[in-house]
């Protein structure tokens, strides 16, 4: 069951590989995500210094968070991933021209783990096509669903 999902990824991308990864967070980013107050939108990963960063994820401070602590909503934050898979994930965006982006943010044994996707940029013709398509999707559950109730 995801915490958060990034819509918008599949929409903009297409997700040729999903991993899952581990974040370092703070005491007050987990209470805040445990209430939902976390947004992956405009998030994107990068490799630095042979590490995966987290940027533009917002994850939105309780009222309730600590006194001597100054939440950044905006923080950046760590990954954790075995180096093998890094080095294999840094090759490829950096040959390919692959984007690494966040898919979701689940729990998994108690822990916060985020999917991350290696994705292609889609063309503007594809986003239409993918508009097209959910369209037609929901006008055919329509009909169908008018269907069923002319019948009984």
């Amino acid at each position: 069951m995801p915490i958060a999902e990034n819509r918008r990824a599949r929409f903009d991308y297409h997700i040729e590989e999903r991993f899952e990864a581990g974040m370092v967070l703070q005491g007050w980013e987990i209470k805040a995500i445990r209430a939902g107050q976390v947004q992956l939108t405009d998030g994107y990963v990068l490799v630095r210094n042979g590490e995966l960063q987290l940027i533009g994820c917002r994850i939105n401070a309780l009222r309730s968070a600590s006194t001597h602590i100054t939440p950044e909503a905006d923080r950046t934050k760590k990954l954790l991933m075995h180096k093998a898979e890094i080095k294999r994930l840094t090759g490829k965006v950096e040959q390919k021209g692959f984007t690494l982006v966040p898919l979701d943010l689940h729990f998994k044994e108690g822990r916060v783990k985020v999917e991350i996707g290696l994705a292609k940029g889609k063309a503007e013709h594809d986003k239409r096509n993918t508009e097209k398509k959910k369209d037609w999707e929901r006008e055919k559950g329509r009909l169908m669903r008018h269907k069923v109730s002319a019948k009984n």
